[in-house]
């Protein structure tokens, strides 16, 4: 049975605990609202830019574009998005397990670039191929996308992987967010869609054009994927913290009422002994 002192100790560090709870559930609030924010940036200028691509991918013109053209697949890259701390419940899980059911289900030669040590660690212990890991700051999260940028594109122009898919999660609201698995290498989807023509002129031609809009295209596509996925993350911690809190109040309060049982015990037995000494001296 616990004693007094270690109901008190364990109230004392569970009261802690709570405290810490709750000041990250502040933090990662504070933090939600500046993700939201950056999201709402993201968003209209990633999908103007890919309702350009959109027109332009099944343009007889571009058909055979190294961007467009679909060739037979010998290695896939994926780029998985997770986070680089815990303490945010099942997000960086869900989004794992997304990506692996997607990489056994293609059954593809894989290369992974994986964003956060959590998906790191998750990838590392199933012997999956991991050919970069790195850490984006939230900070400098569009710059720091960039070197990223750099090396999906240059795998995909020299051939050493075929198709690229991108996981992350999809922020819907604080409550509600998706893990997704999306293509975004080669572009176009099924090889006899190639039948619009542009009504634009494109100087000096179309498919110029297009490749060099693609880097920034592939750049605000894992930009926004970032942003999505880093206010998914702190939807996720602070809504595990705040049910941590939760607990621990409960927790307090069961240890109150032990508390309180074994100190009116403790009251009940002195109190006895000093009617029994009281009894045997009359």
């Amino acid at each position: 049975m616990a004693s007094i002192k270690s109901i008190k100790q364990r109230k004392a560090n569970v009261s802690t605990t709570r405290q810490i709870m709750k000041a990250m559930n502040m933090v990662s609030s504070a933090k939600l609202g500046k993700a939201k924010e950056r999201l709402s940036g993201a968003r209209p200028f990633f999908d103007e830019i890919k309702a350009v691509i959109d027109d332009l991918k099944y343009c007889q013109e571009v058909e055979g574009n190294i961007f467009v053209k679909p060739r037979p697949v010998k290695n896939t890259a994926y780029i998985i998005i997770t986070s680089g701390r815990g303490l945010c419940g099942s997000y960086n899980t869900n989004i794992a397990e997304e990506a692996l059911s997607h990489i056994e289900r293609e059954g593809k030669k894989e290369k992974l670039v994986v964003v956060g040590a959590k998906g790191k660690e998750f990838f590392k212990k199933r012997g999956k191929n991991i050919v970069k890991d790195m850490e984006i700051s939230e900070a400098g999260m569009y710059e720091d996308t960039k070197p990223l940028v750099d090396f999906i594109k240059s795998l995909y122009i020299s051939e050493e992987v075929d198709e690229v898919f991108i996981a992350y999660t999809h922020f819907k609201s604080i409550l509600s967010y998706n893990p997704r698995v999306e293509k975004i290498l080669p572009i176009a989807g099924q090889e006899d869609s190639f039948k619009k023509e542009t009504e634009i002129n494109f100087e000096p031609d179309i498919n110029s054009f297009l490749n060099n809009v693609m880097p920034l295209y592939l750049h605000t596509y894992i930009y926004a994927a970032m942003a999505e996925s880093a206010a998914c993350e702190h939807a996720a911690r602070m809504i595990s913290m705040d049910s941590a809190s939760k607990n621990a109040a409960d927790i307090i309060e069961e240890l109150n009422l032990m508390y309180n049982r074994k100190r009116q015990a403790a009251i009940t037995q002195e109190l006895s002994e000093i009617v029994g000494g009281a009894n045997i001296l009359q």
